[in-house]
């Protein structure tokens, strides 16, 4: 969806709540927006960062309802169910993932989604995914970064992918009090498509044990196996193993 506004009952559809709820969020400032002439108006940059913030800090209960609204939110025409283990491609795992800054970790992230042919600027990519981890970063508490650039950069995708690096020693990434060592790289083309994955991701890598086993592996055969096997445990009418 291009740079736009919405109004209270467009948002309402948009996130599949009541209208009401949506104006009592807004009332309470838990929502960003704008009164223009008593009638509230919402960027959907602003809409698009606040459902990111969302789902990062939410549970699993409250990632399935969010995905469930988002995949209703898609367009008819558009994919419903997106599994993760079928949109990272094995030219685009790295393990061990050899990098020791974060500048290097995120220069070695886009290489390693180039490796797909579906990027084809990687400077580009690289200077968005520097401004995104300026503006707030993308670590996590338990070792893992979702790198993403601010907006989805369709332009210079092919398609929607994502890429997976592991580094055996880890690097300082962001203010997280540790180490991060497994790397996400959200490739996606449009803003409905980036948070969906973001959110079913994030179901993922909060599975009980997924990221210990994660970090045993040493194939990408190993790791698209282990992922598919746990989103067929959290969806299990999920489609089986790539």
């Amino acid at each position: 969806m291009a740079d736009t506004t919405f109004d209270l009952p467009q948002l309402a559809k948009y996130l599949h709540l009541p209208e009401n709820q949506v104006k009592k969020l807004a009332d309470r400032g838990d929502l960003p927006g704008r009164k223009i002439k008593g009638d509230w108006q919402f960027a959907h940059a602003e809409i698009h960062h606040w459902l990111e913030q969302r789902i990062g800090l939410s549970d699993d209960r409250t990632l399935a309802s969010m995905e469930d609204a988002l995949e209703k939110a898609a367009p008819a025409d558009g994919q419903k169910n997106i599994p993760i283990a079928k949109i990272i491609p094995r030219e685009a795992i790295a393990v061990p993932f050899p990098v020791r800054t974060k500048e290097s970790a995120i220069r070695s992230m886009v290489q390693l989604a180039a490796n797909t042919g579906y990027l084809w600027d990687t400077e580009k990519m690289i200077e968005a995914l520097r401004k995104r981890e300026e503006l707030h970063p993308t670590a996590l508490g338990n070792g893992v970064a979702l790198l993403h650039p601010r907006r989805p950069m369709g332009s210079i995708l092919g398609e929607s992918f994502i890429a997976l690096g592991i580094a055996p020693n880890g690097v300082y990434f962001g203010d997280t009090g540790g180490l991060t060592d497994i790397f996400f790289l959200i490739c996606s083309t449009d803003d409905q498509m980036h948070l969906r994955i973001l959110a079913r991701l994030s179901r993922i890598i909060t599975a009980e044990g997924f990221l210990t086993s994660l970090r045993s592996l040493e194939s990408s055969d190993e790791i698209l196996a282990l992922i598919a096997d746990t989103e067929a445990e959290i969806y299990p009418k999920a489609e089986g193993k790539p």
